[in-house]
């Protein structure tokens, strides 16, 4: 019996333990994307070729998003719609006296949150800014292609 215990220690200091958001910070996913080289794309191709990537790239953000929230305004309209209908029937009964308690709760809720949420939004902020600064051949082809498959 002893002896199990004793591998059990054993095994148990094999394992490391790893923090997640320190390896997040340290292997960011654009250097996973681009490479370990973190300076920017115009580097490595043509101003075309980067339009090219960042258009095509923006073109398919860009159609889907416009897609997914179509389905998602239909069917939050669609519920909105059914809801009023089934209330106006006297299916169902909206205790507005709670909903206000309850909204005014989360509220106080997200406001006490908040401020712990922001240093990691800010970095990400920043980071992101960064990135677009350094790379903004590409980024501009981005927009304009997301801004075109929006529109299509």
């Amino acid at each position: 019996m002893a002896e199990r215990g004793e591998e059990a220690e054993s095994e148990d200091e094999l394992y490391e333990v790893v923090d997640i958001t320190d390896y997040a910070r340290r292997h960011q996913w654009w250097s996973r994307v681009f490479g370990s080289n973190t300076g920017p794309i115009a580097e490595k191709y043509s101003v075309a070729t980067q339009l090219m990537m960042g258009g095509v790239t923006g073109w398919c953000a860009g159609y889907l998003f416009q897609k997914v929230g179509k389905i998602a305004a239909t069917a939050v309209g669609g519920g909105f719609l059914l809801l009023q209908i089934a209330n106006h029937s006297g299916y169902v009964q909206v205790d507005w006296k709670k909903v206000k308690k309850d909204v005014n709760k989360a509220k106080k809720h997200l406001k006490k949150n908040a401020n712990k949420a922001a240093p990691e939004l800010n970095s990400f902020i920043e980071e992101s800014t960064e990135f677009v600064k350094r790379n903004i051949v590409v980024s501009s082809g981005f927009i304009g292609g997301f801004l075109l498959g929006l529109a299509s």
